[in-house]
């Protein structure tokens, strides 16, 4: 069965689309990566999604604004999924679904509210295929936090019965995924780390007055030197020390903070803004190796920690980040998502993908005990194609 998996994540700086074959039954496994792009938003597009989860807006200007992005959003997704085929050589009639995540502006667990745009019956509308979409909501109504939600491809495609596994996804938020080996669904515990990218790409955005938008391979932590103070005050975040379940996005960890941490940074006298960057990334290393050391079940007693932590997202890319996460972490194999079978940057759109497969088999496809939700429940809202 062929599925585009659509995903935007919360740095907004591009729209992943993965088209994958999967088998017709319930397993996953064997699965084919037929073809995975990346179509960048860039930095104007990005700034307005950024501006709107922000709230940086006039109140007479938000409505306006919300409704704009959420139609430019479908178009750019749906040329990404057409992309996808393309590159492939697949007609779009042999794709069975396109499941789409959406792009957050918006999530409050608080609420048991989200809010996902890129207009799915657009995105039907401009590809011809049938579209499933709006994931979250469905985990919320049960009693969720509506995420993380990759945990149940992590653990159909990542999980080995003969070894105990973590799966760390570094995109603008770390999400972790603990797999103990036994290979039981019920045992898997998943939760929202705290920051990755979003606050290193903010402050590099600042720092640079937008000239550029991240720190490609780590370049500019690997320069700096991590400020030891700003580093321990960070890892007083209340939120680390919270129990899973557990979720957050740039509303907590976005351009408020990153402004705020620029601003705090300068006004401590004239220093290099490398060193900030190379604290923010020690930050994400740590919080990890704290989350490790802590909240996972039994990681305190001896061999109860996770033997290998694959590592998938924008920040399996960066240098600095994956070194940083090998000394925090010592005596764990730390490895990119690859050696596993999955390619790191592909893995949230192929996460999507497997999720709208068994939306169309009619069968739960998130993982409870990972969100908190009351009952499994087969999550996705669907937008009929152009045929039957």
């Amino acid at each position: 069965m062929l599925v585009i998996g659509l995903m935007s994540g919360t740095s907004a700086d591009a729209v992943d689309a993965a088209l994958v074959e999967w088998p017709q039954g319930r397993a996953a496994k064997p699965f084919r990566l037929l073809s995975f792009v990346e179509s960048p938003l860039g930095g104007e597009l990005q700034q307005r999604v950024h501006r709107l989860a922000a709230g940086r807006l006039p109140a007479d200007e938000v409505l306006r604004e919300l409704v704009a992005l959420d139609v430019l959003l479908a178009e750019r997704f749906a040329l990404a999924a057409l992309e996808a085929v393309r590159e492939a050589g697949v007609p779009i009639e042999r794709v069975r679904a396109i499941a789409s995540h959406g792009q957050t502006v918006a999530h409050h667990p608080e609420l048991h509210g989200t809010l996902q745009i890129g207009c799915p019956s657009l995105l039907a509308e401009r590809t011809g295929c049938r579209v499933v979409a709006n994931f979250r909501t469905r985990d919320m109504a049960a009693g969720g936090q509506g995420a993380p939600l990759a945990p149940y491809f992590h653990f159909a495609a990542l999980a080995d019965p003969a070894e105990s596994r973590a799966a760390l996804n570094l995109g603008g938020i770390a999400n972790l995924t603990w797999m103990p080996r036994g290979g039981d669904p019920e045992e898997v515990m998943a939760f929202d780390v705290g920051p990755a990218n979003a606050l290193v790409d903010g402050v590099v955005q600042i720092l640079t007055g937008g000239s550029e938008r991240m720190d490609r391979d780590g370049r500019r932590a690997r320069q700096g030197r991590a400020d030891q103070e700003l580093l321990r005050e960070l890892l007083e975040d209340e939120f680390l020390e919270r129990m899973p379940p557990k979720s957050t996005g740039r509303e907590r960890y976005g351009t408020e903070q990153a402004e705020a941490l620029v601003r705090d940074w300068r006004a401590g006298g004239s220093r290099p803004g490398d060193d900030l960057i190379a604290t923010l990334v020690a930050f994400t290393c740590q919080a990890v190796a704290q989350a490790c050391c802590d909240l996972l079940p039994g990681a305190g007693q001896r061999g109860g920690g996770p033997e290998r932590l694959l590592v998938g997202g924008g920040g399996a890319a960066n240098p600095a980040m994956m070194d940083g996460l090998r000394q925090a972490l010592p005596g764990v194999a730390v490895e990119p998502f690859d050696t596993a079978g999955v390619p790191s940057a592909a893995a949230e759109a192929m996460a999507f993908s497997l999720m709208g497969r068994d939306a169309l088999l009619g069968l739960p496809n998130h993982l409870p005990r990972c969100t908190g939700a009351r009952r499994s429940a087969v999550l996705g809202e669907f937008i009929p194609g152009l045929s039957p």
